[in-house]
């Protein structure tokens, strides 16, 4: 393989308290990062695409695709909110999917995580799930929390970067999913420069989100 890879995960909520609105702007979000990252040469040489989802369990509804053969999923929305199982299936996609640097290859680039929530978890095992991803720190996590309702101190449990969307229109996700798509494309055209453990610049978010502190 000549380029290495740039892994984007989207660990969305798809709980019942997403119905309508809300997961029909997820959706629709995503289609509109797939369409922004297509038009970028640099993404789509080096960018790879995954959706995990999480209700009452966790799913891998797009396993780790690269941009050109990306089929965005049709998520509903229905259950309870199961974020333990939601962080354990990505820590699982990580040691399955992502590719090492060995004596022989250079392995992917580290990956970059988004993480939506509208809510607070309803199962009890997240914390555990939560501590392995500070400890092991095996990826770049942006949390967002989702309306009012989302707790941005679980969030907190396992990423510094917390940003909250007040607003849940369809035109706050499409505005989110821009963040999402520059912050991809930015992180895409810098990889050659930064070390495999590095952090990101992230750009600045859009009116309505703000970072929590």
């Amino acid at each position: 393989m000549s380029t290495r890879r740039l892994p984007v995960y989207i660990l969305a909520d798809v709980s019942g308290s997403m119905q309508g609105t809300p997961i029909e702007s997820v959706k629709s979000g995503i289609r509109q990062l797939h369409r922004d990252l297509l038009g970028d040469p640099q993404a789509i040489e080096s960018a790879y695409l995954s959706v995990l989802t999480f209700s009452n369990a966790a799913q891998q509804a797009v396993p780790l695709t690269e941009v050109a053969m990306f089929n965005p999923p049709d998520l509903q929305a229905s259950g309870q909110t199961n974020f333990g199982d939601g962080l354990r299936l990505l820590l699982e996609c990580f040691d399955r999917e992502i590719m090492r640097t060995t004596a022989d290859q250079k392995g992917d680039w580290r990956p970059l995580v988004f993480v939506l929530s509208d809510g607070a978890p309803t199962d009890i095992d997240w914390p555990v799930y939560a501590q392995q991803l500070r400890e092991r720190r095996p990826a770049n996590i942006i949390a967002v929390a989702c309306g009012d309702q989302a707790d941005t101190e679980v969030l907190k449990q396992i990423t510094e970067i917390v940003i909250q969307m007040q607003d849940m229109s369809p035109d706050a996700f499409k505005a989110f999913f821009r963040f999402v798509s520059a912050s991809v494309k930015q992180t895409s055209a810098k990889v050659g420069a930064v070390a495999d453990g590095g952090s990101i610049t992230l750009p600045p978010p859009p009116p309505g989100i703000t970072i929590v502190p």
